[in-house]
């Protein structure tokens, strides 16, 4: 990286979905000297996902009539127009945004690892050391993801097993039958479609989510999954075990020993880990405070300990709402926004648009999923 252009007004840690739609508003907004800076390359977590998994929120080109795409993170766009398909592939929707980051030219640096991030002495800004050298800036947003920092280590003999986001393909497993530890969307997903190539499958969960009523998404199964699963297991490929905590497993002779506190069950092939993701905020944990479990934010989704750093994407979080999903979390980007143009003196004007298309999101009190239906 250029020695002579160390220094940005903002840096975007990651170029994916959130890092991504977020540059597109710094562009609107007419900031310039900005950069995104992505360790692997745009859409990197996507590019990742089994070769079998789609979204489980639907894309629909419904813009024209005022209803932004779901899994759009720019307005104006639509990965279902664009690859006329409503539940893209993880390779499909890295293209998307390699797409929207080549038409809006964003300034984004692939290959740049961020090694550390530091706040200066007396709000001066940040300095961040990278695999490309060091760079200063004044305000940080962070917009690294999770799938590349998966749960490993749940129980003991987690080791044994295989975490569902290191799966290039579910075709590649060899044998008939499998067990999947977690109920959630993830291990859903390897149920069903082990299932669908026609294997076996046990699917234990330490509750049982496939009987979770919750409105919320963020926190019960999405209706594409229930879907899914009722349709393996009305063919008979799927067991469900709901309510059995795993914790242990241990290789035998013949394959591999779960263990809840009063049951065991045995797989022939390794267990499959469908356990979730770890905050990427946990590279920079100190700079929050998570006396509540996860990172203080303010109204702004800035750290409450550090000023000037900023979140977005799914570790974004405010008391009970929980913007892990893509429309969810692309409504704070202009929130994000509005607050650099405050501080760094430019006209927000621009970002008008964002709250007549319902991507400015900044009066959480109206959020909730209640259903009277």
């Amino acid at each position: 990286m250029n020695k002579t252009n160390d220094r940005f007004e903002v840096i975007i840690v990651g170029a994916g979905a959130a890092g991504i739609g977020c540059g597109v508003v710094l562009k609107d907004l007419g900031i310039e000297n900005f950069v995104i800076l992505e360790r692997h390359q745009i859409g990197a977590s996507f590019s990742l996902w089994p070769e079998e998994m789609g979204f489980i929120t639907p894309s629909f080109p419904s813009h024209g009539f005022g209803l932004l795409d779901l899994n759009a993170v720019v307005l104006n766009t639509s990965p279902a127009l664009s690859f006329r398909k409503e539940h893209l592939s993880g390779k499909e929707y890295a293209l998307y945004l390699e797409t929207v980051a080549d038409h809006f030219q964003l300034p984004v640096k692939t290959e740049t690892n961020v090694k550390t991030l530091a706040p200066l002495p007396q709000g001066q800004g940040f300095v961040l050391e990278t695999s490309k050298g060091e760079l200063r800036t004044q305000f940080v947003i962070w917009a690294a993801g999770e799938y590349q920092y998966p749960n490993l280590n749940p129980f003991p003999g987690a080791e044994l097993c295989i975490h569902n986001s290191k799966i290039r393909s579910w075709r590649d497993l060899e044998g008939d039958e499998f067990v999947v530890v977690g109920g959630y969307e993830s291990g859903v997903d390897a149920a069903s479609v082990l299932a669908a190539l026609g294997k076996k499958v046990k699917l234990i969960d330490r509750q049982s989510s496939w009987l979770n009523l919750d409105s919320d998404p963020s926190v019960s199964l999405s209706p594409y999954s229930l879907k899914r699963l009722e349709v393996a297991y009305s063919m008979g490929r799927i067991e469900l075990i709901g309510d059995k905590q795993i914790e242990a497993v241990k290789a035998e002779k013949e394959g591999y020993v779960l263990e809840s506190e009063y049951e065991q069950w045995f797989s022939s092939t390794p267990p499959i880990l469908c356990t979730g993701f770890n905050s990427s905020l946990e590279q920079i944990a100190p700079l929050f405070d998570w006396s509540n479990g996860y990172a203080a934010l303010t109204q702004e989704d800035e750290s409450t300990l550090t000023p000037g750093l900023f979140v977005v994407g799914p570790s974004v979080r405010h008391g009970n709402l929980i913007f892990c999903f893509i429309y969810k979390f692309r409504q704070r980007f202009a929130v994000v926004g509005n607050a650099l143009a405050q501080r760094l003196g430019i006209d927000p004007t621009p970002l008008e648009v964002y709250r007549q298309q319902g991507l400015f999101l900044d009066d959480l009190s109206c959020c909730n999923d209640d259903c009277v239906c």
